[in-house]
């Protein structure tokens, strides 16, 4: 039985039991979303679960596909590192103001990312961490005092946290190879280091792409 006091409709529910199913690796990437087996499984009519289903798609995590149901986003190498090429010119532009222009609040709430970023990796919690660390990014973004470059870097990291969703596996480490990519970062930025920043953010972004196209995904078409 779900706890009706978490969630305030059916349809949430829905959302997040999906959702925890999806980051959990009970489902994999490129996975069919039968709507008739979903709401069986949870108990429910099969109007929440097609509004969860359509939430999950804004957010890029499912496909719906006209006449043919839904499945889970199944995004190829190339797609990986096509985005991830777009990324890092987008991010070392906007780490490069950022280090002239930021400012101490600012520089607080990276610090404020990177505690959080540490807690969750203790906790093992995945959802958390990605949300900290797309958090964590979007403040540099924020830095760079130009509003239309963070809206596209808002966008990129959005595609981003998409793939780790999927490919990720940082719990699989003893250490979170990013935290120290993450203060070596901060660090270049609170010293105002041009050129350091925009270094360690392209070293940092290089290596969470192979991160994710060197792992075997049999799901990816």
């Amino acid at each position: 039985m779900r706890d009706t006091v978490l969630y305030t409709t059916t349809a949430d529910y829905v959302y997040h039991e999906l959702r925890s199913q999806i980051l959990t690796k009970k489902l994999k990437a490129g996975q069919r979303l039968p709507e008739i087996a979903i709401a069986k499984q949870l108990d429910v009519s099969r109007t929440p679960v097609r509004e969860a289903l359509r939430k999950l798609a804004n957010e890029g995590i499912v496909q719906l596909i006209p006449n043919g149901g839904a499945r889970l986003t199944a995004p190829t190498r190339e797609e990986i590192e096509s985005t991830y090429e777009v990324r890092e010119y987008l991010e070392k532009l906007s780490v490069k103001k950022a280090a002239t222009r930021i400012t101490p609040l600012q520089i607080c709430k990276l610090e404020e990312q990177i505690e959080k970023e540490e807690k969750s990796f203790e906790d093992k919690d995945l959802e958390g961490y990605l949300e900290i660390n797309k958090r964590f990014h979007s403040i540099i973004a924020e830095g760079s005092g130009n509003v239309v470059l963070a809206e596209y870097i808002e966008n990129i990291l959005s595609r981003a946290y998409v793939y780790m969703v999927f490919y990720e596996n940082f719990f699989d480490f003893h250490d979170n190879p990013s935290l120290n990519e993450h203060r070596a970062i901060l660090s270049a930025l609170s010293r105002h280091d041009e050129k350091l920043s925009v270094q360690l953010m392209k070293n940092h972004l290089d290596l969470s792409c192979q991160g994710l196209v060197s792992k075997p995904r049999g799901e990816q078409q």
